[in-house]
Formats: structure tokens, sequence, C-alpha cells
């Protein structure tokens, strides 16, 4: 799959980040390079190979699931932009 500069405006566009036109074919040559160590990652024969959370082998740290500081909604809140009926509100972004 090659990354084409129509391509790497769409997607700074949906990142909601602005790429000047003079920017655009070197932003896609960076993707077609991150692209090229995707597919090197994927001819890597991972096969019996157990997934892991580390290099040194270890359990991870447990705790028990219980809130400890419940019933803070308004204080957090009080830091939100905007916040609506309880929840924070954003504005909509899917098109």
């Amino acid at each position: 799959m090659s990354i084409d500069t129509e391509t790497a405006a769409r997607v700074a566009k949906l990142a909601r980040i602005k790429v000047e036109d003079s920017a655009l074919p070197a932003l896609a040559e960076e993707f077609n390079t991150i692209l090229g160590f995707i597919e090197e990652l994927n001819e890597v024969d991972v096969e019996g190979v157990e997934p892991m959370t580390s290099v040194t082998p270890m359990r991870l740290k447990r705790r028990a699931d219980v809130v400890t500081e419940g019933d803070q909604q308004d204080k957090i809140l009080a830091n939100a932009p905007d916040a609506r009926e309880g929840f924070f509100a954003v504005p909509k972004v899917v098109e």
C-alpha cells in the first residue's frame, strides 16, 4: 500500500492537524516509511511465541476493584471547559 499526497492530506484533516501543501509530500513519504516498517514486522514468524507485558516475566500488581474516592462529579466537572447534564461536553467531530 502506498500513500499519496491526497491521502496524507485527508489523514491530516481527520487528525485535525494543519499541514501546509508544501509539506504534504514529505508527510506522505513518512507514512510510506512507517507502512514499510509494518510490512517488515508482518514478515516475522511469531508462531509459538507467547505475548508478554515486559522483557522480564513478572505478574502485574493487582488491587481490589473498589471505589476509593467516589461522589466527586461536581469537583471533576468544575475543571471542564464545557459540562452539561453532569457530563463533559465536547464538539462534534464525526462527519
